[in-house]
């Protein structure tokens, strides 16, 4: 199982950002050329893992952007950006993202009390984006039905769902060591 996707890590940068080993890929940052069979692998493969009973796909700017579109697309299912830019429209609320590398304030628009939402992202690392919105779309009301991530890299993985009482589904598992990708497990 996603074969292209592993196929796609072999020849992956890393670099640096203070102490922060960062992993670049297309998936993640939309470079080198994204491959759309790669991306095709990774939406049929997000499909077969989520629950998708839902109002709304959600995703974090900037690279869960593919992802959640190529999910709707797949699925006839709407999708919601949370943005990095306050629009002042009504009812959007302000989340604080704090990375294993930056921290930033993040706007909700268009997700409603009651709404069934799965968030999809690209990688989880510190958890921290995660956390905020978790926490962000409870406050809204949203039913947070399900979690799916692309690259997990956090090795405390189990201790983050229990933190949020959620299960957080991933494809593949990923850590950088000596400066390159390997996978842990999948």
């Amino acid at each position: 199982m996603l074969e292209k996707l592993k196929k796609s890590m072999d020849e992956c940068p890393v670099v640096k950002f203070g102490d922060y080993e960062y992993f670049v890929h297309p998936i993640t940052d939309g470079i080198p050329l994204g491959d759309p069979e790669v991306l095709e692998e990774v939406t049929e493969a997000m499909i077969s893992v989520a629950d998708l009973d839902c109002d709304k796909i959600v995703t974090a700017e900037s690279m869960g952007f593919p992802l959640a579109a190529s999910l709707s697309l797949a699925t006839g299912i709407p999708y919601v950006f949370i943005r990095k830019r306050e629009y002042g429209l009504p009812g959007e609320i302000s989340v604080k993202q704090i990375t294993g590398y930056s921290g930033s304030d993040m706007f909700i628009n268009s997700i409603d009390e009651g709404d069934r939402v799965v968030f999809v992202d690209d990688v989880l690392s510190t958890g921290g984006t995660l956390r905020a919105i978790v926490q962000a779309l409870r406050t809204l009301k949203a039913v947070l039905i399900d979690i799916v991530i692309v690259f997990n890299k956090n090795p405390d993985k189990e201790k983050l769902e229990k933190e949020l009482d959620m299960r957080i589904r991933t494809l593949l598992d990923v850590r950088v060591m000596d400066g390159k990708v390997v996978f842990t497990q999948g």
